[in-house]
């Protein structure tokens, strides 16, 4: 079961995939936003040589008190476009603070500000996509 994950924001796409087992994610890359339609254009491109995608899961941009508020919105709207664009299904997954983790980890591992910009959007989505995948084998 192959399972992509989307850190979805408003310059970057982060993207993540997982293993064909569906137990280990692995950052692929990001998607710079253009127009919905270029951006699901690219996705395709991206998630095309991984062959069949079975679920798509997308980090869920809450406020820190859970509550929902503008970028949720704008995420949902995302997601209703990929579900119609990919007949897929899209899972929503709290994704709060995995931004922040992923700067972290990129800092203690001493890279440098400039190579951290683009990277931080696919890390923040293999974490997205990992604590998914832990969930599930619960």
């Amino acid at each position: 079961m192959r399972i992509l994950a989307l850190d979805f924001g408003d310059v970057r796409i982060g993207v993540a995939i997982s293993d064909e087992m569906g137990w280990t994610a692995q950052g692929v890359g990001f998607i710079k936003r253009a127009s919905l339609e270029k951006d699901l254009k690219e996705l395709e491109r991206v998630i095309q040589p991984f062959g069949t995608v079975d679920e798509i899961v997308v980090g869920m941009p809450f406020n820190m008190d859970g509550s929902e508020g503008e970028r949720v919105h704008k995420t949902r709207k995302f997601c209703d476009a990929l579900s119609k664009r990919f007949n897929i299904p899209i899972i929503e997954v709290d994704e709060r603070l995995s931004s922040m983790e992923a700067e972290k980890l990129m800092i203690s591992s001493d890279v440098s500000r400039s190579k951290r910009k683009g990277k931080i959007d696919q890390l923040a989505a293999s974490i997205i996509l990992q604590t998914y995948l832990s969930t599930r084998m619960k």
